[in-house]
């Protein structure tokens, strides 16, 4: 019992963390294993593992399957018969088989919004129903506190360079950049494309992102730095409003939570892809 007990207080530890692990559950047993059902395994992101489902061959390949999952997200179903090998090398009579639930554990992803201004008021309040945890950042306290944004899990209200080391960034991280000028944007953004953030998308016409972009470039940052950013951001729906707007960039936030491996919105394809035409004509 101990041993389940210690992989739920992983489970909640790693999600704080915001960091993906997977569960591995004998969820069926016919005949004698060196184990029972019910049995637990976690593998995390690094490969380590706590809990056991009986060793051998068996736990190794339903290792190499948790590491798949974790990468995809899409859990696994396998079967193993265990036969004289699998006996001997686990010093038991065993010939029964055993079924194998491999899941993934996803934390909860977090929007880190900057800017506090009306599109952040209505994107933490649609990005919280979509699932999102969400944090907002500005340097203005009469616009950056709790009760301006009660669904936020925090609001860090002080300078930008300040917030950004207590801020914790991993890949189910989510960075929205709706600073109340160009200058305070280009600041957010400096920091924002080091980070290892699932999505990082910044508010404003294609010209002006080209604009902040170009001035970053600069100070020397490579091109390829931004080829990930989502910019202008959201959706092309037609939004005004900054609930549209919010609509639009909570939908942008969710197709790439689901599929991370789309580029459908990259610099690359959007921003610099005139600039590369021309380029290509001359």
């Amino acid at each position: 019992m101990n041993g389940i007990m210690d992989i739920f207080d992983e489970i909640v530890r790693l999600r704080k963390l915001g960091q993906k692990c997977a569960i591995a559950t004998i969820v069926e047993v016919n005949g004698s294993i060196p184990s029972f059902e019910s049995a637990k395994i976690l593998v995390r992101e690094d490969g380590s593992m706590i809990g056991t489902i009986g060793g051998g061959c068996v736990e190794a390949e339903v290792w190499n399957a948790a590491r798949e999952v974790i990468e995809t997200g899409k859990p696994r179903h396998l079967t193993f018969t265990l036969g004289q090998d699998a006996a001997y090398d686990n010093g038991l009579i065993c010939g029964g088989q055993l079924n194998v639930f491999v899941e993934a554990v996803i934390p909860q992803p977090r929007a880190i919004i900057f800017g506090a201004g009306h599109v952040s008021k209505s994107l933490s309040k649609i990005a919280a129903i979509a699932g999102f945890e969400t944090v907002i950042v500005d340097n203005r306290e009469q616009f950056a506190n709790k009760e301006r944004f009660p669904e936020a899990a925090e609001v860090l209200a002080e300078e930008y360079e300040d917030a950004f080391p207590k801020l914790l960034v991993n890949s189910s991280s989510y960075i929205v950049i709706v600073t109340r000028g160009h200058r305070d944007d280009m600041r957010v953004l400096r920091w924002a494309v080091t980070t290892p953030a699932r999505y990082v998308a910044m508010i404003g016409s294609k010209r002006k992102t080209i604009a902040v972009v170009k001035e970053l470039e600069k100070e020397g940052f490579p091109r390829d730095a931004f080829e990930r950013i989502f910019a202008p951001m959201g959706f092309e729906i037609g939004a005004i409003t900054p609930e549209e707007i919010a609509v639009s960039v909570v939908a942008e936030m969710i197709a790439s939570r689901r599929s991370p491996d789309a580029n459908w919105k990259s610099l690359s394809k959007s921003i610099f892809a005139d600039e590369r035409r021309k380029a290509l004509l001359k």
